[in-house]
């Protein structure tokens, strides 16, 4: 019967005595884990640690948002479809700087990385003339006594700026957002709910890259004196 079976089974009272020697070297050393890292909940940490680092996040984004924007938005009256009307031309071409695909691909964009879009309405002449996307990290909800928003700051530039909602023809922003439970006013990103894989999905390729750049050397060994340290094949 092999030998340690022999011990097992409580046969090894004849065992050869082993002995042991401790050269005063730290063989191994153990310490508990602390809690793990998260990266911050709001939206500048998700875009930085997500979109711009993350290329599942970016992917995902950006699939979700340009496939929203294939669908296309026509301007209908008692079910006829009307090419031609301000409301179509505002679409295709909402402001200076962005036309209609990409006014609407921001605003996608904006709700899968902060849960909230704004849109800012230009009013000339008591006609809305322009529409433009706003920046989520740049808005806060002015509440009124009711609990209601009246309004919103944009900050930007060191300069804030209230946009009322008491306005016409049309308040001055509209603001869409993502149901969050939690929240009266602002909507929760699904970036958000995903921080958890997104950050073990960066942290694994970190480790990768660390390990990489040692030439694949791992980051610790057991190391023991040559001279005298052989185990014993009974103690092996």
């Amino acid at each position: 019967m092999p030998n340690w079976i022999s011990r097992l089974l409580g046969g090894g009272a004849n065992a050869p005595a082993e002995s042991k020697a401790f050269n005063g070297q730290t063989l191994l050393t153990l310490s508990q884990l602390g809690a793990a890292n998260w990266s911050n909940r709001g939206f500048a940490s998700l875009v930085s640690q997500g979109f711009a680092r993350n290329p599942v996040v970016y992917r995902c984004v950006r699939l979700i948002a340009e496939t929203a924007n294939r669908v296309p938005l026509v301007v209908s009256e008692h079910g006829k479809r009307l090419d031609e009307h301000p409301l179509a031309s505002l679409l295709a071409r909402p402001n200076g700087r962005q036309s209609g695909g990409e006014m609407l691909e921001a605003v996608y964009a904006y709700l899968q990385t902060a849960g909230n879009a704004y849109l800012q309405a230009g009013v000339v002449d008591g006609e809305v003339k322009g529409l433009f996307c706003l920046r989520p990290d740049r808005m806060k909800v002015v509440a009124g006594t009711d609990g209601w928003p009246v309004g919103y700051d944009y900050t930007a530039g060191g300069r804030t700026m209230r946009l009322r909602q008491d306005v016409t023809p049309v308040p001055s922003v509209l603001h869409m957002a993502l149901f969050h439970p939690m929240d009266d006013h602002y909507g929760m990103a699904p970036l958000e709910a995903a921080q958890i894989s997104m950050d073990i999905h960066n942290a694994a390729g970190e480790w990768n890259k660390a390990l990489l750049d040692n030439a694949a050397r791992p980051s610790g060994a057991l190391v023991y004196s040559a001279a005298g340290q052989n185990l014993t094949q009974d103690q092996f």
